[in-house]
C-alpha cells in the first residue's frame, strides 16, 4: 500500500463525518474538481482504507439507551474453550462489540438494551447459558462523555 497524501488524509477526515457528503461538495471543500475526488475515494476503498459505510443510529430512538459494559473470564483458555465462545457470542444481537483481551479478563463486551430488566434477562437466559464463564461483572454507562467512530491523524 502506498502512502497516503494530504488531500486523502482530508478525504478520510471528511467520510467519517459525513460519508453521505456529495463528491461535488467535498470538491469545493477541497478546492478540486469532482472527478479526482471520486477517483481517490474509490482508491481509498480499493486499498482497503475504508472498510464500509454504515448508519450510525440514535440508540435513545430505537429503545436501546442502556449501554452495559460486561467483563468475562473463562474458566479454561485453550484454543476450542475461546472459539466457541466466539461463535456463541456472535448469535447473541444484545452485544454490539466484543473484544478478546490480554491482562486480568478474558472479553470485554459493550452490550445496548432497554433497560435493566432486560439486561438481566439477557445474563440470565443467554449469556450465562454460554458454557466455560468463569467470572462475568457488568458496569452500566451513567453517562456517554464521549461517542465516536472517528480516527484522528
Amino acid at each position: 500500500m502506498e502512502r497516503l497524501d494530504e488531500i486523502d488524509l482530508k478525504i478520510l477526515r471528511i467520510l467519517q463525518r459525513d460519508s453521505n457528503m456529495s463528491t461535488k461538495k467535498m470538491a469545493s471543500l477541497l478546492n478540486l474538481t469532482p472527478s479526482p475526488i471520486y477517483e481517490r475515494i474509490r482508491k481509498l476503498e480499493k486499498d482497503g482504507y475504508i472498510k464500509n459505510y454504515v448508519a450510525l443510529l440514535n440508540k435513545k430512538r430505537i429503545n436501546r439507551s442502556v449501554t452495559a459494559i460486561c467483563m468475562v473470564s473463562l474458566r479454561y483458555h485453550n484454543e476450542g474453550f475461546i472459539d466457541k465462545f466466539d461463535s456463541q457470542i456472535k448469535k447473541l444481537n444484545e452485544v454490539q462489540e466484543c473484544f478478546h483481551m490480554a491482562g486480568k479478563v478474558d472479553f470485554f463486551l459493550k452490550i445496548n438494551v432497554s433497560g435493566l430488566d432486560e439486561y438481566h434477562e439477557f445474563v440470565r437466559t443467554k449469556l450465562s447459558r454460554i458454557d466455560n464463564i468463569g467470572v462475568l461483572e457488568s458496569y452500566f454507562v451513567l453517562k456517554e462523555i464521549m461517542d465516536t467512530t472517528e480516527f484522528h491523524f
